[in-house]
């Protein structure tokens, strides 16, 4: 454990009773990318809604130290004043609150008590990730997701990371839903914001999206654990041997 490092410790999570992660272990380090991968039901989703603080899923176990402060027990709205972002699958509508709005109040509520943000330079760096992101300068003006698509979904949540500079990052199957273009926007958008400053967790079910985002770790998960980590190449054997490989993974460790 160190300021500079997510440590996630032996955490149990359990939703409706049933228990999904079991004694999960990560260390994710500041300037690394780690991939998570492995079939459906595993646990991957439900450990970024954890992280994050959701109040249908019960830690009944275990530690989540951001540069050694605890995360599991804070809400939501202090866990990501503490550094952690997270990007969901399915992001929510919000209807009522313009993007630029939404951002913004984000960044004022990270600021020191009274200090005001300066518009013009708010808006200037707004619309340079915007254009970055390929996306129209027009929707700063509209509601959070309503009716978007889901490239564009993704696009802003990406958006609201560049924006906010987290400590740590966890994007949940960002990948999900993009076509080749737009994954490829989205995938040069964290490539932007990688680098020595922040830690970046990458769940997905497929290869595809790690051919853009280089991972320096890949963790192999299943049954509420992870059962392999390796480097870049896992994610090929995995892509070619697929997922039932993993249960034999799973009962060898």
């Amino acid at each position: 454990m160190s300021i500079n490092t997510l440590d996630i410790l032996r955490l149990n999570v359990s939703i409706a009773d049933r228990q999904i992660l079991k004694d999960f272990s990560l260390t994710l380090p500041k300037g690394q990318v780690h991939a998570i991968m492995g079939p459906n039901g595993t646990g991957k989703s439900t450990l970024a809604k954890a992280l994050a603080g959701h109040p249908d899923y019960t830690v009944t176990s275990g530690q989540a130290l951001l540069d050694g402060e605890e995360l599991i027990g804070q809400e939501p709205d202090a866990i990501a004043r503490a550094g952690l972002f997270m990007a969901f699958q399915y992001p929510n509508e919000i209807p009522g609150v313009s993007i630029a709005n939404f951002i913004r109040a984000a960044l004022v509520a990270r600021q020191p008590k009274g200090q005001l943000s300066d518009a013009k330079a708010y808006y200037a760096r707004l619309y340079g990730k915007m254009d970055a992101l390929k996306i129209d300068r027009k929707f700063t003006a509209r509601s959070v997701n309503e009716g978007f698509s889901g490239g564009e979904k993704k696009r802003c949540e990406i958006l609201q990371m560049l924006m906010l500079q987290p400590k740590y990052a966890v994007l949940d199957e960002t990948d999900s839903g993009l076509d080749i273009d737009a994954l490829r926007i989205v995938a040069d958008g964290v490539n932007a914001l990688r680098g020595p400053g922040i830690g970046i967790v990458l769940i997905t079910h497929y290869q595809r999206l790690l051919e853009y985002i280089v991972p320096d770790v890949v963790h192999v998960m299943y049954d509420g654990r992870i059962v392999r980590s390796g480097g870049k190449e896992l994610a090929l054997e995995l892509e070619a041997r697929g997922y039932e490989w993993v249960k034999t993974l799973a009962t060898a460790t």
